[in-house]
């Protein structure tokens, strides 16, 4: 029983994660699709199979060395990543400007590769349960 109820929810899972895929496609507005076409266009091709992968690619900083997490979104979606790459805690910047969220990734990726102290100067930083 327990076995069928764990491949029952598996399956319901897999079905779910592929109509919220589908939606987002449908949905997405055209400013929305032009932004992460344009990250897309930016992102290497280590970063782009882990994009595609997780909803998130993962930048080092120029200064530091330091590796981040960028996730899908507009804020509070920058994790800093221990050695083994755990989360250790997160950093939020943004543009001054509302912009879609590949837009504000892409602005993200090259603020941490080209000047990683000034951007974590303006920062806010966070901590969270990590799972």
């Amino acid at each position: 029983m327990l076995a069928a109820t764990f491949q029952f929810l598996t399956a319901s899972c897999r079905r779910w994660r592929l109509l919220r895929n589908s939606f987002r496609e449908v949905y997405r507005s055209e400013r929305e699709r032009r932004g992460i076409k344009l990250l897309r266009e930016w992102l290497s091709a280590e970063q782009l199979a882990q994009f595609d992968k997780h909803d998130y690619f993962e930048v080092t900083g120029c200064q530091s060395g330091k590796r981040y997490r960028i996730r899908y979104g507009t804020a509070t979606n920058i994790h800093e990543l221990d050695e083994y790459g755990y989360p250790i805690f997160g950093w939020c910047f943004v543009p001054n400007e509302p912009l879609v969220a590949g837009d504000v990734m892409l602005a993200q990726k090259i603020a941490l590769e080209t000047d990683e102290l000034s951007a974590l100067a303006v920062a806010k930083s966070f901590q969270r349960i990590w799972n």
